[in-house]
């Protein structure tokens, strides 16, 4: 900062003393120019002169520098190495939306359910129990599944129990133990226990131009046993935890600085997806605030203040839900659900019937074969904000076309709700955590992709364009670096001299400012 402050000040004083005007000239060279190879970073790609890399690079220099002017921050989105693309399995897998990620050095990938209901990353891992892994024990996928071991990973280390996010600690017989883990699920009898251990999430980031690659140290769970459903085929390869606590994968992004506190998740009727990390959403959402529950928000809880069938909005149809991608389908408390179907089956265009092995009560023999139009299901909220449910229902198909269907929703105890997955069909869905906020905007989510489906191996070459900028939406501003110094001290008699002298030589002032440039480089 002090040379700055001498060099302007040597400038003006050689302005005021110069005995007749001067003026100054330089030769501009353009920064790709042939010139300018000698000194360009020793790992630096120079592109030949007006070739497509060319025109790409300058692109991309234009983009950074109009991000800084209009206030754009260091957040960047993320999103697994493998893809932005997400992917439902149907049955096998059960319904449940899942991505491919990497872990460990050297990378291995794994198929992981979504799961915005808890915390925790896990995977199968020096196996105990584990749900089978071979591919011929599932009808859709091509490949088999892969099992982690800290010992194979170069970059694998033990979470201790002195940590502070070993939950189990007490249990421990020394703080230095390996910190273990179970975490319980609302599936009866699913479960997930082993050893806590940090190592590299492999993730991308990057626009339309080019992906740079992230390594995101996290914390995750060595899965050795499984119980339940976790045995049956949900999950067989591990759970990606998207809630707010701690322990999970947008918190360790977040808190490392990496993205906003925020991510999305876009899920499509043809079975695929999107998900991102950082995703503020677009200007034109809607949204609605997340609630606490006992005094803390532990996960994604927001308050519905009526449900509206057609254009019929009940009464007394209030209540709370957790909003959980690791759900299938949709539950409601039994006074919201019995108002919803009642007015449901008064309004649907369709004869009520009933089909084996159904888990929902309200079911339809449709009028005609065609796909059936069914009253809109809509639920409100504060701000007159509302979210109309895509599809409600659950359609069943035959040799000649649909053969019925049947409103998704089913009845819960006590006055908590689930909003599951298949109410978030169709949508663009932002979890907010660092404004504690959903929002949500209509999309077929291919207005963050090229339209091309999940490849059901890894191996395969995925594009991962990122939201445009009205897509995107930033609330950072970009903020100048505080420059800490000391206050000039009062000169010395020897340099008042200098000084003096120089009024007299204007040509002394071009000698100093050549010896402080030399100085500087």
């Amino acid at each position: 900062m002090q040379w700055r402050l001498l060099l302007l000040l040597l400038l003006e004083l050689t302005a005021r003393a110069m005995p007749y005007p001067i003026t100054f000239s330089a030769r501009l060279v353009h920064r790709f120019a042939d010139e300018m190879k000698p000194v360009r970073p020793p790992t630096g790609y120079w592109p030949d002169q007006r070739s497509m890399r060319y025109y790409q690079m300058l692109l991309t220099g234009d983009i950074l520098r109009r991000k800084i002017k209009v206030g754009g921050t260091r957040y960047q989105l993320l999103f697994p190495s493998h893809g932005s693309k997400t992917m439902s399995l149907g049955n096998d897998f059960g319904w449940l939306h899942y991505t491919w990620i990497d872990i460990g050095t050297p990378s291995t990938s794994f198929l992981v359910a979504l799961d915005a209901g808890s915390d925790l990353l896990w995977i199968p891992c020096d196996c105990v129990q584990c749900a089978p892994l071979s591919s011929s024990y599932y009808s859709n996928l091509d490949r088999d599944l892969n099992e982690y071991s800290p010992s194979r990973s170069l970059s694998s280390k033990h979470l201790s129990c002195s940590h502070r996010l070993c939950d189990k600690g007490s249990n421990c017989k020394s703080s230095q133990q390996q910190c273990p883990y179970m975490v319980s699920y609302l599936s009866e009898n699913t479960s997930s226990s082993g050893l806590l251990v940090e190592d590299i999430l492999h993730l991308q980031s990057g626009g339309t131009l080019s992906n740079s690659s992230v390594q995101a140290p996290v914390v995750l769970g060595c899965g050795m046993k499984q119980s339940g459903g976790y045995l049956d085929g949900v999950a067989p390869d591990g759970l990606l935890g998207l809630g707010p606590g701690e322990s999970s994968v947008p918190s360790f992004l977040a808190k490392s600085g990496l993205i906003h506190y925020s991510f999305s998740l876009c899920f499509n009727e043809d079975d695929s997806g999107r998900m991102f990390f950082g995703d503020q959403g677009p200007t034109s959402q809607q949204s609605t605030s997340f609630l606490p529950l006992d005094g803390l928000y532990s996960t994604y809880i927001i308050g519905v203040e009526s449900c509206c069938i057609g254009n019929s909005c009940l009464k007394m149809t209030s209540f709370k839900a957790q909003v959980d991608s690791g759900t299938s389908f949709t539950f409601l408390p039994g006074h919201v659900y019995g108002a919803i179907t009642e007015e449901f089956d008064q309004q649907v265009n369709g004869s009520r019937s009933s089909f084996e092995g159904s888990p929902w009560e309200y079911c339809y023999v449709p009028s005609s074969q065609d796909l059936p139009k069914v009253p809109s299901f809509t639920l409100m909220f504060q701000r007159n904000n509302s979210f109309v449910v895509y599809d409600p229902v659950f359609v069943f198909y035959g040799n000649e076309g649909v053969i019925g269907f049947c409103l998704a929703i089913l009845p819960t105890e006590g006055d908590m709700g689930t909003i599951g997955q298949n109410f978030m069909t169709g949508y663009r869905l932002v979890f907010d955590r660092g404004n504690k906020k959903l929002a949500w905007s209509r999309s077929n989510c291919q207005d963050l992709s090229l339209g091309k489906r999940m490849p059901l191996s890894p191996n395969e070459t995925s594009s991962n364009p990122l939201p445009t900028d009205e897509q995107q939406r930033t609330n950072g501003h970009a903020v100048a670096p505080a420059v800490a110094g000391r206050a000039p001290h009062k000169p010395s008699a020897a340099s008042s001299r200098m000084i003096s002298s120089c009024r007299v030589h204007w040509h002394c002032y071009l000698f100093l400012l050549l010896l402080l440039v030399s100085a500087l480089y």
